[in-house]
């Protein structure tokens, strides 16, 4: 009867905060474990690794894409890990966990400097396109921010006496891929949770790529197929905030209520208008495999936050959230014909 959790990289940046009310809390014992935890990259880390999601500014990956010189995409790239660096120092005041948190990204890093220095080099020639690698650059350069926040957690956690595991899905010197459902059995098939607390990376390295598809919304795509495929009683999404009747950025939040329940339905729409409460591919795993969602605020973990099911309906019709977006156009087209 286990639970596999998500937590995004706002939440993950405010670390601290995060270990206190999420992954320890006031749990001891036996109480620590049934949980598999799916970690997102530190805010921003994926921007400056890709490119920047609201603004497009160039990250190591756009810069490397551009091919105008090798210097600028490895000074981008080290400042990636720079700023990795200085979140473990931010994180880490003992100088054991300091020590191995910088050894193991300052690896990652130039097994990937190296990687994309001698594709440059190879595709220099003729018979070898630049454009026909990008996507497998794009999927090793995001998933250095996922491996970063997943093992820095599991140094955490056992810093503080938890029996904490690393489950590495990123496929890193993997000699071949496995499809993406059997990456992540052949992963959890070894681990018991009744005494390990899982910390899963949010991207998964696969035969399918999941970046052709879901491009950055590859975390929720992971997170529910560990749910569905290890059986979880229940998924759960920690957020900054509750999924409230509106944003209570625009209309006040002593104008909005938490919504206690709701159904997969309503949570497409969301996602439809831009509502990130779940991915809509994530969504429809999950209600295959009958695992219900609960949607949690993660700076109050008290609260039961929004229980998401395939079954439930409102005793009457309503409105229950009010929810839109600006980019939205019409377009009216003539034709004589």
């Amino acid at each position: 009867m286990h639970t596999v959790e998500k937590i995004g990289g706002t939440s993950m940046s405010r670390f601290e905060e995060v270990l206190d009310n999420i992954f320890i809390g006031r749990r001891e014992g036996a109480a620590l474990y049934q949980r598999v935890f799916v970690v997102s990259a530190y805010s921003g880390m994926t921007n400056l690794l890709l490119e920047h999601k609201k603004t497009g500014e160039p990250g190591v990956y756009q810069r490397f894409a551009d091919a105008q010189s090798e210097g600028a995409w490895r000074e981008a790239l080290e400042g990636v890990r720079q700023r990795m660096l200085e979140k473990n120092a931010e994180l880490f005041s003992s100088e054991y966990e300091l020590h191995a948190a910088n050894q193991f990204i300052n690896s990652r890093i130039d097994d990937a400097s190296e990687c994309m220095h001698s594709l440059q080099k190879l595709c220099a020639y003729g018979h070898f396109q630049l454009s026909e690698h990008l996507m497998k650059v794009r999927e090793m350069l995001a998933s250095l921010g996922e491996a970063h926040s997943a093992f820095n957690s599991v140094l955490a956690l056992k810093q503080r006496g938890v029996n904490a595991r690393l489950a590495d899905l990123t496929g890193w010197q993997q000699e071949a891929p496995l499809p993406f459902e059997e990456m992540i059995a052949s992963h959890f098939a070894g681990f018991d949770l009744s005494r390990e607390l899982v910390v899963a990376t949010g991207y998964t390295h696969c035969a399918e790529g999941l970046m052709n598809t879901y491009d950055r919304g590859y975390s929720e795509i992971t997170f529910a197929q560990i749910a569905a495929a290890t059986g979880a009683h229940e998924a759960i999404i920690h957020k900054e905030f509750h999924l409230s009747s509106a944003d209570p950025n625009l209309v006040g939040a002593d104008k909005v209520v938490t919504i206690g329940r709701t159904n997969y339905d309503v949570a497409d729409q969301l996602s439809n208008l831009g509502m990130e409460a779940i991915h809509p591919r994530a969504a429809k795993t999950l209600r295959r495999a009958g695992v219900e969602l609960r949607i949690k605020n993660a700076f109050e973990p008290e609260h039961g936050g929004t229980l998401i099911s395939q079954d439930y309906k409102s005793e009457k019709p309503c409105v229950e959230i009010i929810a839109g977006r600006k980019d939205v156009f019409g377009i009216e087209v003539f034709d004589q014909d």
